[in-house]
């Protein structure tokens, strides 16, 4: 382990963990499960409004949260991307810096649509 980048042996400075890389939300990971299990029961919950016809102006608020909701983990995930992924490649040096910060920018202009 080096600088706070968790790896599971290998040289972590060289960018060779010696097994599979961990991303940026492995330390998060059950938060996360836990926030897609609730956005899971959300979509069940307007996908029931649905079929019990339900007021369309409640339906459309549900899915306002869960667009909120869905923007919310992408937002932690590139955070946790940048402060894992990112950082470690610019500690790693050579060209996988500019592919992760590419890697980056597309995502947030994807999210930005």
């Amino acid at each position: 382990m080096s600088d706070g980048i968790e790896c599971c042996g290998g040289d972590a400075d060289a960018g060779d963990c010696g097994c599979h890389a961990h991303h940026g939300y492995i330390s998060d990971k059950k938060r996360y499960l836990a926030r897609l299990k609730r956005i899971e029961g959300q979509v069940r919950g307007v996908h029931r409004m649905i079929d019990e016809e339900e007021y369309c102006i409640d339906i459309l608020t549900q899915i306002s949260a869960l667009s909120s909701a869905l923007k919310s983990v992408s937002l932690a995930l590139l955070e946790d991307h940048m402060r894992h992924c990112v950082v470690s490649a610019a500690q790693s040096g050579g060209d996988e810096l500019e592919v992760k910060l590419r890697e980056a920018n597309d995502a947030i202009r994807r999210l930005a649509k």
